[in-house]
Order: C-alpha cells, then sequence, then structure tokens
C-alpha cells in the first residue's frame, strides 16, 4: 500500500522550519510494508494545496497532509478542505472541551482563535488530538482516503504512530507478510560491506531484499522480507540472517535495530556497569545522547565537558605538565581523562574524547578532524586516534558514535576475558 505526503506551510519553502514529518512517516509505516508514493511541499496558498492534493491523489488512495490546520489567518487547509469535499463549518463540542482541557494543562486562557480549532468540516470524521490542540481530520470519498493532520512534530508523529496509521491499516486491510530483520555493522566502510556482501545479495530470492542504511561511524543493515505465509517467510529470513552473521559476523555489534547509545546501555545493564563520560570536543554530546534514552539513570552516573585545560586539569585530575608537552588532543590526554571521570563518579566504565572538531584549530600535525579517544573500563583503558571527516557537526556525530562503540566492544571483552 502506498501513501502520499503534503506537507503545508510557508515556512517549509522558506527554510524557516524543516520537513521532518514526512521521514517520520515513512518510517512509521515501513515495517508493515507501507510506502510513500511522494512527498510535496507547498505553501500556504488555497490554489497551491488544491493542486498538491490533486497530484497526490493521482499518485495514490491515500493522502497525508501536515500543517495549515492553525489557529492563525494563513491556516487555510481546512477552507480548502471543504472545497474539496463539501459539507460546512460546524463546532465539534468535543474538540472544544478538549482544546479547554490543553490549554488548562498548559496554564493558558482560551481565547476566540484558540476556540476556533473546535470549527471543523461537517464533511470529515474528527479524530481528537491528545497531545494538541488542532484536530485530526478523517475525509473520505470514491473509495479514498485523506488525513489532515497538524504540522508539529511531536503531534504528527505521536498521533500518526497511535491513531492515524492503526485506522489506516484497518480500513486497507492486507494478507501480506512482511519482516524486517536489522544488524549493526561497524569498522568497515559501505562499499567494502556491500563488496564482501554481492555473492550473497545477487543469490537472494526475489521476495528478499538488503538494504545499507550509513550512519556516522556505523552502518545499519536491513533485511526485508515479504510473502503470504509468515512460516516460510520466518524461515528464509533465518536462513538469510545466518548468512549475514557467517560471512560479516567480525563487524557485527547488533543484530536488532538500535542505536550505539541504547546497545551500550543494553550491555551495561548486562553486565553490572556503570557509565560517565569527560568530554571535549564532543561537548557532552555522549552524555546527551546516553541520557536521551529513558532508563539510562540506572547506569549512566554522570559526565564533565572539560572543554578548557584547567577542567582538564583541575577537575579530571589530568597532568598539566603532559598537556603542556603534547597539547590536550592526544591519547596519553584522553586516556587520564577518562581515568580521572571513573575517580570522580566512581564508574566502572569512563568515556573520554579530545580533538580538533573546527572549522579552526587545525594544523599540519592535527587537522581538523582528529580526535582522541580513550576508553577506561575498571583498571585497563585502551585509546585510539581518529581523522574523521565532514563538517564540525558530522565530525562531532562520528566522535560520538565511534566512542561509543568502542565502550561496547571494550566492555564485552573485558566481561568475556
Amino acid at each position: 500500500m502506498e501513501a502520499s505526503i503534503v506537507a503545508i506551510g510557508d515556512e517549509l519553502l522558506i527554510g524557516q522550519v524543516t520537513d521532518t514529518n514526512s521521514g517520520s512517516i515513512a518510517r512509521i509505516m515501513a515495517p508493515a510494508g507501507w510506502k510513500v508514493a511522494g512527498v510535496e511541499v507547498c505553501g500556504d496558498s488555497g490554489d497551491e494545496i488544491r493542486s498538491a492534493i490533486d497530484r497526490a491523489f493521482h499518485r495514490s488512495n491515500v493522502v497525508l497532509t501536515t500543517g495549515g490546520l492553525g489557529p492563525t489567518k494563513d491556516d487555510i487547509t481546512k477552507q480548502v478542505l471543504m472545497e474539496i469535499f463539501g459539507g460546512e463549518p460546524v463546532e465539534n463540542s468535543e474538540v472544544l472541551e478538549n482544546v479547554r482541557k490543553i490549554m488548562s494543562r498548559r496554564g493558558l486562557e482560551m481565547n476566540e482563535l484558540t476556540a476556533a480549532q473546535a470549527i471543523v468540516p461537517s464533511s470529515c470524521e474528527v479524530i481528537q488530538n491528545r497531545l494538541g490542540t488542532a484536530p485530526l481530520m478523517w475525509f473520505e470519498r470514491d473509495g479514498k482516503v485523506l488525513v489532515a493532520m497538524p504540522g508539529v512534530p511531536f503531534e504528527t508523529v505521536g498521533m500518526f504512530t497511535d491513531e492515524v496509521f492503526p485506522k489506516l491499516q484497518k480500513r486497507f486491510p492486507s494478507n501480506e507478510v512482511i519482516e524486517h530483520r536489522t544488524f549493526i555493522t561497524t569498522g568497515i566502510s559501505e562499499s567494502a560491506l556491500a563488496e564482501m556482501l554481492a555473492p550473497f545479495e545477487e543469490s537472494l530470492p526475489e521476495n528478499l531484499h538488503l538494504a545499507y542504511l550509513p550512519n556516522a561511524s556505523y552502518i545499519r543493515l536491513r533485511l526485508d522480507a515479504k510473502g503470504v505465509d509468515k512460516k516460510t517467510v520466518n524461515k528464509d529470513t533465518d536462513a538469510a540472517c545466518n548468512r549475514i552473521r557467517s560471512i560479516a559476523g567480525e563487524y557485527i555489534v547488533a543484530n536488532e535495530d538500535i542505536t550505539p547509545a541504547e546497545l551500550l546501555l543494553k550491555e551495561a545493564d548486562r553486565y553490572g556497569a556503570t557509565l560517565a563520560t569527560a568530554e571535549s570536543c564532543t561537548g557532552g554530546n555522549i552524555a546527551g545522547a546516553i541520557t536521551a534514552i529513558p532508563g539510562s539513570s540506572a547506569s549512566m552516573l554522570g559526565g564533565v565537558v572539560s572543554y578548557s585545560n584547567s577542567v582538564k586539569t583541575n577537575v579530571l585530575g589530568v597532568d598539566p605538565e603532559l598537556i603542556d608537552r603534547k597539547g590536550a588532543v592526544c591519547e596519553e590526554v584522553a586516556m587520564q581523562m577518562a581515568a580521572g571521570v571513573c575517580r570522580l563518579t566512581g564508574s566502572t566504565v569512563g568515556i573520554a574524547t579530545s580533538g580538533i572538531a573546527g572549522p579552526g584549530g587545525g594544523s599540519a600535525e592535527k587537522p581538523v578532524g582528529t580526535v582522541c579517544i580513550a576508553i577506561a573500563v575498571e583498571n585497563k583503558c585502551e585509546s585510539v586516534t581518529m581523522h574523521f571527516a565532514g563538517n564540525r557537526q558530522r565530525i562531532i556525530e562520528r566522535a560520538v558514535n565511534h566512542s561509543i562503540l568502542m565502550a561496547v566492544k571494550m566492555l564485552r571483552n573485558k566481561k568475556e576475558n
């Protein structure tokens, strides 16, 4: 099954806001075998919205719109949808009550514009927005469905996951069996991995497909399988996964779709380890990636952003003579940072980074992208110097993921040995 997306809003066209909803919707639908037939961004113009919806319906029987449902005058999507599907504006008492409750929870008074959110086309089925004030609207005609959703990503993703997509799956049922298996690989480039798996890919039957999804410092390798018999699909998928493990096993760090930070927390819980970070060039992003995960407090003790040398020496106990002699960006300093944060917090694992994220600050000896990473696990510490390519953001992302995955491997090796 396919769905087309129309993202509405002048702010999207001028780059003031980025359309993240389309990608989120695609990721939610994919495991169920649904595909995005096309994405179009249009401004807050009646003619543009109508034309975009018309083109979307030519691509698929399901159209999803995001944005243009706010209380201000530039939000005209409701009016356009009434012109397309008919009906008249009516006040929905349930929506009005929902708006009142949400405004009250936020400590805000409901004014005339906010109350107008309860005015909806009589031609639609209302889906109450439990996350915001703009109701979702389900329109249906001639076997085709349009669902109008708000543009706020938190509301769109939450409501699409819990309400809209299950309703669409019920409206357009499928007997097709879909299986997805994901491996996380590191320490090998996408091209090298593809070359390694080429003979295996060529032998795959038509109902199995391998996708390479590169990220900063790791690759998600996803195997998709389709069929009509669940037992057969699972059998074929299991056999293909076993072959992948036999070919690329040394580079596989996880057999599930999981982020490096989630994997580290899983391993920390498995081994009863606690975590702490000492970050210079990554500026707290490693700690941020870990603590963004619910339940991380069970393993994560704390961290130090030691951007200045004085914090490295005074807080983490790095030898100032070492910094004077070799500079802050060296493996020896990173190792002392990792050991220092373990002493400071009492953690069993310390993750440290010191490097040059750019765009300035590099030299011939230590160019931009040079990052020294050290991992301390109990009484053992290992370090590495990496040279990451890309802009400042990309270098930091690579350093964060590489550091976390290095900690995963070292924690496993320590406990297995």
